[in-house]
């Protein structure tokens, strides 16, 4: 049977549910991100009738047309993907929210473009937790550095950390990178008083175990719109 895109969120909706509850949460502490890269703007818009309000997507020059008329003003879109700093300033305009800050140029090229544009931005760290070299994502080594980076300057607003889990047919075996991440935002709001709240880790292959793990945002895609 082929699910209707309601069914699909419902199922998506109740799973995350039910991972909140075993970690001891609450629904309302997870964000669902549907990440929209494989959708044409026909159906963001009617994942949006259908009540989700945060969307993905991983390519800046995609979203031009995409989202030339931008979404409600009760909608957020988070950049996910990769991104290089020339396009920083088309990011600025497009999204409210950068997942994937891995580098000091990074910060540089979003913070010049965020100011120019008298936007506040919200960023999170993208870490490279599981040493993948094809992934992307800073060492661990260089997080405290680049969060740094970011508290000092004037237009962007660090939120958390994020990182990408390695593709794997088990999904619990993703479980120690996540907690890996937790583990680094609490040392780094332990030793240096960062205020890291947002935890942006798990996909579609592994969101419930990132939720168990203390995610606070899951970006998924193919379970929503195949």
């Amino acid at each position: 049977m082929v699910l209707t895109l309601a069914q699909r969120i419902e199922a998506v909706e109740t799973r995350i549910a039910a991972a909140a509850e075993r970690s001891g949460r609450e629904r309302g502490d997870i964000t669902l991100i549907g990440v929209t890269k494989t959708v044409d703007r026909r159906v963001v818009d009617e994942a949006y009738d259908l009540g989700m309000r945060h969307f993905g997507e991983n390519r800046v020059q995609d979203c031009v047309e995409k989202f030339a008329i931008p979404l409600p003003s009760d909608a957020m879109l988070h950049e996910i993907g990769q991104l290089q700093s020339n396009k920083a300033k088309l990011a600025v305009q497009l999204f409210q929210v950068i997942h994937s800050v891995d580098r000091i140029s990074l910060v540089s090229a979003l913070n010049r473009a965020a100011e120019q544009a008298g936007k506040r931005l919200l960023v999170f760290v993208q870490v490279n937790v599981a040493g993948e070299d094809q992934k992307a994502g800073c060492a661990l080594d260089d997080t405290l550095s680049i969060a740094k980076a970011i508290c000092v300057s004037s237009s962007l607003e660090l939120r958390g950390l994020m990182t990408m889990a390695p593709l794997v047919e088990e999904p619990e075996a993703t479980r120690p990178t996540f907690r890996g991440l937790r583990e680094l935002r609490d040392a780094l709001s332990d030793d240096y008083g960062m205020s890291l709240p947002w935890l942006s880790m798990g996909m579609t292959n592994d969101f419930e175990i990132a939720i168990e793990e203390g995610a606070t945002h899951v970006r998924v895609g193919r379970a929503i719109f195949c």
